[in-house]
């Protein structure tokens, strides 16, 4: 297991959970400077616990149900890996909304509100490096 290096701990990236190509290519395109959007469709592909815990934070898609099942990428990020990085969702049934509550999700979102959160998320979570 690598440690965290202070300059990776200060790197401005965030996760993307989604199939929907359509709302990846306009994340890509509305980006802001100095971040990174890191798509991923398992949370394997990002890495083990301390690789996961530099993001920070991670959209996913509630309607996706083919590529991933999102209660689960719930469930490993706060139940087996105990890490508090910020699950923010989107899309999803009330009913799919509350399992993700109780899977301690953090807020969530219409679909359609996704770029415009990610912008005021990229400025909140911008800390680490003096302002742009």
């Amino acid at each position: 297991m690598t440690a965290p290096t202070i300059a990776s701990r200060l790197r401005r990236r965030f996760v993307v959970m989604t199939t929907d190509e359509a709302l990846l290519e306009r994340l890509r395109r509305d980006l802001p400077a100095a971040w990174e959007m890191v798509e991923a469709l398992d949370l394997e592909t990002l890495g083990e616990y301390q690789d996961i815990l530099l993001f920070r934070f991670l959209f996913l898609d509630l309607d996706e149900q083919a590529a991933f099942d999102p209660l689960d990428i719930i469930d490993t990020v706060r139940r087996e890996h105990m890490l508090n990085v910020p699950i923010f969702c989107f899309g999803g049934s009330q009913a799919l909304r509350d399992a993700a509550r109780l899977a301690r999700a953090d807020r969530f979102f219409e679909r359609d509100e996704v770029a415009e959160k990610v912008r005021l998320f990229c400025d909140q979570y911008r800390w680490g490096e003096e302002a742009d």
